[in-house]
């Protein structure tokens, strides 16, 4: 059973996990039910109305939950991988429909929009993002039916206004989704701010320890548009398996305190790198003077994130070297873990992304930050 999420305070639905206890044993925390199917009664009734995972998986119930009372919706649905999250409002988009996403967003939802929407009359057009009168100008009132954006950006961590976007969507007729993964529901709460739906990469923050794929959706309101999205994910089959389930919910028990660490350092890193001489650009909404620092701090409680990029002034060569010197933090792909990791985008995204051959993003994680900070201050001076 659960107390009423209604009355407690974010920190303590995630520490609680909604105050779940076992009706029957008291335990605090839930079974693991690793079963694919269910047994029936003799007059073939179900007890529990379930009769499959694929559709009515009992382990991810508590992860929904707890989602869908961090974000203030009324119902969230757990995936299989961040992807499949992502991919899901579009997949419930029909022949004809039109969307408009950002030009800069996670490279691997770039890379699915432009392979898979045309071939099925789903007409897409790519904005920059963050840019409103591109997003306005984009629209096509009675056509477009979603629009998509992420806040902040990866890799470059540009903010968007969503409920200047939210405005603008509704005007056209159209839902508007927000990626808020680098943000958590600890952050920013795109459904107040007059979203329809958020999405999280859950791999990422959500369970925050690098050891699961998983991802997650919430609404704003059980739409008819929504329901297509529960059918999907039924028929296709894009699900979370019992074990994720559990080490997501685990994961989820310790974001606020995770984050508001990541932040924190982060913070720390940004201002450092900032004025480093071999540095020539840092993207970090903390700093004061990002281009997104106004809008982040209306629309971000508590600290900016834990993600940041910056560039180094020698160019691609120099951003390779430094990564290589680097002893502590990591070489890696992905974010929102314990430890801190760093990539080279460029080597990684599709040319089409124009990510720049000097920047290096990173994940900042929950480790001292004078600890991050001595091992960039090494890395650096062996260039």
């Amino acid at each position: 059973m659960t107390k009423n999420k209604n009355s407690m305070h974010p920190d303590t639905v995630l520490a609680q996990g909604l105050g779940w206890e076992d009706d029957e044993t008291g335990a605090v925390v839930p079974p693991v039910h690793l079963t694919t199917t269910y047994a029936r009664r003799a007059d073939y009734s179900l007890p529990d109305g379930r009769s499959y995972a694929r559709p009515d998986g009992k382990a991810v119930l508590q992860a929904e939950a707890m989602l869908s009372a961090l974000e203030g919706g009324v119902e969230a649905l757990c995936f299989g991988s961040g992807l499949a999250a992502c991919t899901a409002p579009f997949h419930a988009l029909k022949a004809g429909d039109h969307a408009v996403v950002p030009s800069s967003m996670y490279h691997g939802l770039f890379s699915w929009l432009k392979t898979f929407p045309p071939a099925w009359g789903i007409d897409v057009d790519f904005v920059p993002p963050g840019d409103l009168a591109a997003l306005e100008a984009a629209l096509k009132p009675g056509k477009t039916k979603l629009v998509w954006i992420e806040t902040p950006s990866n890799p470059c961590w540009v903010v968007t206004d969503i409920a200047a976007a939210a405005a603008l969507s509704h005007k056209a007729g159209a839902l508007l989704a927000v990626d808020s993964t680098v943000a958590t529901p600890i952050l920013t709460r795109p459904l107040q701010l007059g979203a329809d739906m958020v999405c999280h990469s859950a791999t990422k923050y959500l369970n925050g320890h690098s050891d699961v794929l998983a991802g997650m959706l919430a609404c704003r309101e059980q739409s008819e548009y929504w329901q297509r999205i529960v059918l999907h994910r039924s028929l296709a089959g894009p699900v979370l398996g019992a074990l994720d389930a559990y080490l997501l919910t685990r994961g989820m028990k310790t974001l606020h305190l995770r984050v508001s660490r990541q932040c924190e350092n982060a913070q720390a890193i940004a201002g450092f790198l900032s004025i480093h001489p071999s540095v020539s650009k840092v993207r970090y909404p903390g700093l004061d003077d990002d281009p997104g620092h106004a809008i982040a701090s209306r629309q971000m409680t508590g600290g900016y994130g834990g993600m940041l990029s910056f560039h180094l002034a020698g160019g691609r060569q120099a951003a390779l070297d430094f990564c290589g010197r680097l002893k502590v933090i990591k070489r890696a792909t992905s974010l929102g873990g314990t430890e801190t990791l760093i990539e080279h985008r460029h080597s990684v995204e599709p040319p089409e992304t124009g990510v720049a051959d000097d920047m290096l993003r990173v994940s900042v994680g929950i480790e001292a930050a004078d600890d991050l900070i001595a091992d960039m201050t090494q890395a650096f001076e062996s260039l």
